[in-house]
């Protein structure tokens, strides 16, 4: 599924990745740990097709259109409801049967009663579940994850650790965290950077 064979990263003089190579097989599930500023979500905006390296060559076996990142930032509408934002990504992904999809990604997620709310009165663990219901709408064969246990509640880890556990094996993942034992009973690779 995915293949890096000596990827750098610079911007300008400073080198956020130095010469990562791994192979992730499809279903595998690689955690990426390291501290801040080590080059995780560089990584994995790289492994999303949202910046090139600088050096080595990563191959993905998988379309930009079947890949689910879920970044820092929610990647949402603020002024739209969570329904109106799962629609808007519904109809740019061509998502058959999308108002079922997103009805049952909202109930599941815990949202539904907050459907027709603007996102700009959700709370930040929220927006997170309404960004996770985002990543998955499409579903993606290829899930590229930075920190996504960000701003949840113990509710909302529980969720993730869930969802986590039943694509984990069906669904490729690459997952960012400052805590890598949370995902270490899925990990089938880990990626430590420095």
């Amino acid at each position: 599924m995915i293949r890096a064979r000596g990827l750098e990263k610079r911007y300008g003089r400073r080198r956020v990745l130095r010469g990562i190579s791994f192979e992730l097989p499809a279903g595998g599930f690689l955690v990426v740990s390291g501290a801040n500023g080590s080059g995780k979500t560089t990584l994995l905006r790289i492994l999303a097709g949202l910046v090139a390296p600088t050096r080595g060559t990563v191959d993905i076996e998988a379309g930009r259109g079947r890949i689910g990142l879920l970044a820092h930032e929610p990647l949402v509408y603020r002024e739209l409801s969570a329904l109106e934002n799962l629609d808007l990504y519904g109809r740019l992904y061509r998502v058959s049967e999308r108002r079922e999809r997103i009805g049952m990604l909202l109930e599941r997620f815990g949202l539904w009663e907050a459907r027709n709310e603007r996102v700009a009165a959700y709370s930040r663990g929220m927006a997170q579940r309404l960004a996770l219901c985002r990543t998955l709408l499409h579903d993606p064969d290829l899930l590229v994850l930075d920190e996504p246990f960000s701003a949840l509640d113990e509710a909302g880890v529980a969720l993730v650790d869930r969802e986590l556990a039943e694509l984990a094996g069906l669904r490729t993942v690459v997952a960012s965290t400052h805590e890598p034992d949370r995902l270490a009973a899925l990990a089938t690779a880990e990626l430590a950077l420095t």
